[in-house]
């Protein structure tokens, strides 16, 4: 079933099919998978489906990741927007402020804000300059 995690894009129907306790183990080898295959990936391989990657990914940060999860999403996207096109950055960026703003302290929501966290900064770690303006808000939210 783990061959099944092997495609640029997340087989969503092969995880509905797995039992709940190996989804996470599914995500994170289609993950792994992904993080190899987007280094050495040029613009026109992910072109077709970028949105569709980050639209999977930025799902992933919203179903409370442990930590090498999100670091994979997390380096994941900022390699996807490095390597592809960029047109949908700042829509990622606020999603993960608008995580970032919401004031739901309890534990369980934690994991989803430490994955917001770790996305940002891996992007702006990453894209540097390519982020823009986007640093000021960042940082008004954060303090």
């Amino acid at each position: 079933m783990m061959e099944l995690s092997h495609s640029l894009t997340l087989n969503e129907e092969a995880l509905q099919q797995l039992p709940p306790a190996k989804r996470p183990i599914f995500v994170f080898e289609w993950l792994r998978f992904l993080d190899k295959v987007l280094e050495a990936a040029h613009k026109s391989d992910i072109k077709g489906c970028q949105k569709q990657l980050v639209a999977q990914l930025v799902g992933q940060m919203n179903e409370s990741p442990g930590p090498p999860t999100r670091k994979l999403v997390a380096r994941c996207l900022a390699t996807l927007f490095s390597v592809g096109d960029t047109f949908l950055l700042f829509d990622t960026i606020n999603k993960c402020n608008d995580v970032l703003k919401n004031k739901d302290d309890s534990p369980s929501y934690l994991p989803t804000r430490l994955a917001a966290v770790t996305c940002i900064g891996a992007m702006y770690e990453k894209l540097g300059r390519m982020m823009g303006r986007s640093y000021e808000d960042t940082v008004q939210i954060l303090i």
